[in-house]
Parts: C-alpha cells; sequence; structure tokens
C-alpha cells in the first residue's frame, strides 16, 4: 500500500488546544499499542456507544476504530484501505469508517503486519471488538464482519431511541429498565474475557468524571455565542477528541479547562477567528470530509465562521442523580435523546430540527452547510426535509455540500469551491435584506 504524496489537506486552526489533539491522538494509539505489555485487554470501539465509563472502570485499553479511519483520511493514507475492502467483496457505499477499518484488518491479516503508512504505527492489535445499535446499521455488522481476518470475543449491544410520538413518562420505566440490562450484559461479557469483576464503586466515580468534563466541554462552547465567534468548525473537529475519547480522565478536563480559559480570553478582548467576521454558519448535517478538511479555510476567506456544528458535538448537561450506575446510565441516555422532544412537538415536529433552529437563534446563524456524506446515510437521509421544515420557521440558506468522510474519488475542490461561492453570495443577500 503506498500512501499518496503529502499535501495540506487540514484547516488553520484559531486556538492553542485544538494545535495539542494531534499529540493527544498519537498519545491513545500508543497506549493502546503499549496495553499488552501492561497486562491490558484492548478493545476496538467506537464514538457514542455509551460504555466509556465500563471500559475506564474496567481498565480496557480502547482503540478508537472510527477515529482511526479519520486520521487515514486526513492523512490520505485511507483511500489503498477502501480499494481493498471492496476487492473483498464490500460495496463502496456502505460506510467509510467501516470500510476503512475491514480493509486495514484484511491487509493486517495478508501481510502480517500494520499496511505501510497507517498513521502511528497502525491500530493496535485488539482483544475485544465491542460494537453497539447506536446510530446506525454498520456499527452493529462491522466488528461481525472482522470475523474473516481476525478471532476475536465480539459483543454488540443495543441503544436505544424512543419515536418522536411517545408519551415519554409512559415509556420511560421501560426504556430506561431495557437499556440498563444492555449495560448489564456487556458487564458480564466483560468479566466472563478478563476474569475481573466490575468495581460499581469506580464506574460511579467514572459517571462523576465524564459529566463534569463534559459540562465543562459544553460551557466552551456557549463562549461561541459571541460576535465576533472566537473557535470554527476546524477547531471542533480537534477539539472533541478528549470528550470522545478519553471523557473519564484528568487530561480530557484539564484540556477543556485551558480550552475555556482561551475561549474566554478571546471573547473578553474581541478576537474572532478571522479578521473581519461577516458571517456566522452552523455545520448542520453530515461527518465532515476528513480527506479535505481545508475547504473550511475556504469559507474563512470569504468572512464566513462557523459557529456550531451538529456532529460530534458535547451533549447538554446531565446531573447525575442516585446511587445506581448502570441506572443513572440508562436515564442519561433516554433524556439525552429526547431532551427536545416536548419542545419539538409544539414546533417542527423533528428534534433534529429543533436543535438546528436552537442554534441558528442562539448563535446568530445566517447560513447552515449540510454535508451530503456519500457513505454515511444515518447522518444524510433527511437533510432536505430538515431544510423545508426549518424554511417555515427560519430564512436561512442551505448548502448541501457533497463528498463522502473518507473517500476521495467523488470528490471535486473546485466544484466545491464554486458551490460554496455561490451559497455565500445567497447568506449575504439575505443578510443585507433583512
Amino acid at each position: 500500500m503506498t500512501p499518496e504524496p503529502k499535501q495540506k489537506t487540514t484547516a488553520t486552526k484559531s486556538t492553542e488546544a485544538a494545535r495539542k489533539v494531534r499529540g493527544i491522538v498519537k498519545t491513545l494509539n500508543l497506549r493502546a499499542q503499549e496495553a499488552h505489555g501492561r497486562g491490558l485487554k484492548t478493545a476496538y470501539c467506537m464514538v457514542g456507544c455509551n460504555y466509556d465509563e465500563i471500559l475506564w472502570a474496567m481498565d480496557i485499553v480502547p482503540i478508537w476504530t472510527e477515529n482511526f479511519a479519520g486520521l487515514c483520511a486526513a492523512k490520505r493514507v485511507a483511500q489503498p484501505m477502501l480499494v481493498k475492502a471492496e476487492a473483498e467483496g464490500y460495496s463502496n457505499v456502505i460506510c467509510g469508517y467501516a470500510r476503512t477499518g475491514i480493509g486495514y484488518d484484511a491487509y493486517r491479516k495478508e501481510l502480517g503486519s500494520p499496511p505501510e503508512g497507517a498513521p502511528d504505527g497502525g491500530m493496535a492489535e485488539p482483544d475485544l471488538l465491542l460494537g453497539c445499535s447506536a446510530t446506525c446499521d454498520p456499527r452493529f455488522k462491522w466488528y461481525q464482519a472482522l470475523g474473516r481476518y481476525r478471532d476475536s470475543p465480539i459483543y454488540n449491544f443495543d441503544i436505544v431511541t424512543p419515536p418522536m410520538e411517545a408519551n415519554l413518562d409512559e415509556v420511560r420505566d421501560y426504556y430506561c429498565g431495557y437499556q440498563k440490562e444492555q449495560f448489564q450484559g456487556l458487564i458480564s461479557f466483560l468479566e466472563a474475557q478478563t476474569g475481573k469483576k466490575m468495581d460499581y464503586g469506580r464506574l460511579m466515580e467514572g459517571l462523576l468524571r465524564a459529566e463534569k468534563t463534559r459540562k465543562l466541554w459544553w460551557e466552551c462552547y456557549e463562549l461561541r455565542k459571541a460576535i465576533p465567534c472566537p473557535m470554527s468548525a476546524p477547531d471542533h473537529f480537534n477539539t472533541f477528541v478528549p470528550g470522545y475519547f478519553l471523557v473519564c480522565e484528568d487530561a480530557a478536563y484539564d484540556f477543556y479547562r485551558e480550552l475555556y480559559s482561551e475561549l474566554k480570553d478571546k471573547v473578553e478582548k474581541g478576537l474572532g477567528v478571522v479578521q473581519e467576521e461577516k458571517y456566522r454558519l452552523i455545520w448542520g448535517g453530515g461527518l465532515p470530509p476528513w480527506h479535505s478538511m481545508n475547504i473550511f479555510d475556504y469559507f474563512a476567506g470569504l468572512g464566513a465562521v462557523f459557529v456550531r456544528e451538529t456532529s460530534y458535538r458535547p451533549p447538554d448537561p446531565f446531573t447525575v442523580q442516585g446511587s445506581d450506575p448502570l441506572q443513572i446510565m440508562a436515564e442519561r441516555a433516554f433524556c439525552r435523546f429526547t431532551c427536545r422532544y416536548e419542545r419539538a412537538r409544539k414546533g417542527p415536529g423533528d428534534a433534529q430540527v429543533q436543535l438546528l433552529l436552537d442554534f441558528i437563534e442562539q448563535y446568530h446563524v445566517d447560513g447552515i452547510v449540510m454535508h451530503a456524506t456519500r457513505s454515511c446515510r444515518a447522518t444524510t437521509i433527511g437533510q432536505m426535509h430538515f431544510k423545508s421544515l426549518m424554511q417555515n420557521f427560519v430564512r436561512a440558506p442551505t448548502l448541501f455540500m457533497e463528498s463522502d468522510l473518507i473517500d476521495m474519488r467523488d470528490y471535486s475542490e473546485s466544484q466545491t469551491h464554486h458551490n460554496i461561492e455561490d451559497f455565500m453570495e445567497l447568506v449575504a443577500g439575505q443578510k443585507n435584506s433583512d
């Protein structure tokens, strides 16, 4: 596997904190590679599966497969892995993260070592594969597919979301009870695989640590309401890393404490991302194009700043109450999925649209960018519907930027630039007419 020639594909960062994240990622990958030497188990993991505190409490070292795929895309070494997965029989429209990971493990089995060009020496060997049903079907099937290349025990469990039309008072106990059972099943599996019993006091400690950190992360982003905005999307798509990949650790809290201090100082001094902030945008749908994050510099060159994002965002603050950590985790999942249901029923009828409307109002947004991500149905399906619903409440132009989160084969930088220019003309015209 020969990597493509290096070129600048990352975007300019506006905060010192964001510039430190690449080093954090390297440390995470190195930690996983060294885990077996320290007598620790490793596990392939995915973001948003709600098992962060469980893994931390049981000293299982995560290997974040989606993050590694995004890193491969940013380094422009993912394409051979995608092609390898397709040669193994996987469709070129399934999740780019999954195809990168499958191609990586197919190469590793074939070569007996990580493929050439793999960042940070490649992903570590996993003892366990931990999938879940959250968000999309590849997150349930990806690790099952790896049975062709490795013989690691696998456990998949459900993360459940009540439908919008549900009476939350009536279904709360059922959903929370089922979710708690799913966590209990995961813990039983981990105990059997590690020979170690769960320490529920340590699990509670992890919960308290995680929510303290997530609240501080959320408070950082509240500072982005300021005009001019002190931080844009390129920084967000770096600064989310501690909140998703080491949320129970002191290092994550310390990271967001530094970020908060930096953003607060910028706000007090009236410092923005660009010299003259003309337009405020939100990244309103789809995962980012990790292969071409420099596209955000093109927006910035036109005076546009992304003031919030819907993907990989900090969750709304949650107050830990009670003494049963699994019950708390189940109730937390329920609350985070349903926290906008009541207002959405009175307004647009869709919780995702309610989130967008909240951001548009609170962050003084002039336009919305949605990434029609070719291989991510979960974050792309519904985007036109969301736009139609929003038009009943706001007059914010929307750009549907088309490419993929990993795969570059359908991406045209010049065409994307033209589309952005046309969109920003609409944004300018709309703003001038208001």
